[in-house]
């Protein structure tokens, strides 16, 4: 388990169904360690705190397993070539991880890493400007189907982190998965 790239991104303008709105979800992979602090990542913002962003979303990991589903759905939806790499940061994550998908994370887990500390807190949910950045409407509702949403992390020791790092998991108290929580959610939104 590990990380496999670091990604941040600031405020810029998207193209949500021909309206301009604020959004940080293009994430951008840096070369060296980034600070981790109790609201979010060095260089990261966020461009709606009501839904992204603060004590238990201050960042979201998303695991590198689910890349080729994502390359062969955008091929499919025809915004990407069959053989295109799902790049780092495409999803808005702040990490891109390796061996952590979200039928083996639980609530309260920890992700102890060299230089800090997370805590899975929840599931993301899509939204409209995921499906902006993914190039194809149908994109939230791929990811409801699928369950491959990632996890937002709290912090519990600030610190560094930077691509390459060893993820260790510490189990939490094991009582709600994040991907049945992620379905439970969803059957409950109108």
């Amino acid at each position: 388990m590990r990380v496999l790239s670091v990604n941040v991104g600031r405020c810029a303008p998207l193209d949500v169904g021909g309206r301009q709105v604020a959004s940080a979800i293009g994430k951008q992979p840096v070369d060296s360690s980034v600070s981790v602090y109790s609201l979010g990542m060095e260089g990261d913002e966020q461009a709606d705190p009501t839904v992204h962003g603060g004590l238990a979303k201050a960042v979201y990991a998303y695991p590198s397993e689910h890349f080729g589903f994502w390359r062969t759905v955008r091929a499919q939806a025809r915004v990407a070539a069959w053989d295109a790499p799902v790049p780092p940061g495409l999803l808005g994550e702040n990490l891109t991880i390796e061996g952590l998908t979200e039928d083996r994370l639980w609530v309260g887990d920890r992700l102890v890493l060299p230089g800090c500390v997370l805590a899975v807190s929840e599931p993301r949910f899509p939204c409209a400007k995921f499906a902006a950045v993914m190039g194809f409407a149908q994109a939230g509702k791929l990811m409801a189907q699928s369950g491959f949403c990632g996890s937002y992390l709290g912090v519990v020791t600030p610190g560094r982190v930077q691509a390459g790092d060893r993820i260790r998991l510490e189990p939490g108290p094991r009582e709600v998965n994040l991907r049945e929580l992620f379905r439970a959610k969803l059957g409950r939104r109108p």
